[in-house]
């Protein structure tokens, strides 16, 4: 009979440890650091000013560099499309290219925006 509360009891210590360390983890590194770009988004939609998007999101960039982090596929895209609403057509250009740069499967379509701009400079 002592034997099996002893079992026992090593059992719950046991799984007690194993709580315990398992608390203590550190949780796995994010892929891409997300900041303020999904409410961004959801502002540009309802019609907030560009500038304001702009400036949340340069600070965004300026964090995700500081942590060593990368922004998440869109970003530059998005930063790129406040631009080119706000006339920035060379900014909007860069960010164009570092979408296509960071995020290949980008490229057809960043390809097609900078042709329509540069479609656009012909005329």
């Amino acid at each position: 009979m002592t034997m099996s509360v002893l079992k026992k009891c090593a059992g719950v210590l046991a799984l007690a440890g194993a709580v315990l360390l398992t608390g203590c983890a550190t949780p796995p590194k994010t892929l891409y650091q997300w900041g303020g770009y999904q409410p961004q988004v959801y502002q540009y939609l309802k019609g907030e000013s560009p500038d304001q998007q702009i400036a949340a999101m340069e600070k965004d960039l300026m964090l995700f560099s500081a942590k060593g982090g990368s922004a998440p596929p869109g970003f530059h895209a998005h930063l790129g499309m406040l631009y080119s609403v706000t006339g920035k057509t060379d900014q909007m250009v860069a960010q164009f290219e570092d979408e296509k740069k960071l995020f290949p499967e980008s490229a057809a379509y960043m390809d097609f925006l900078l042709a329509k701009v540069k479609k656009g400079d012909q005329s």
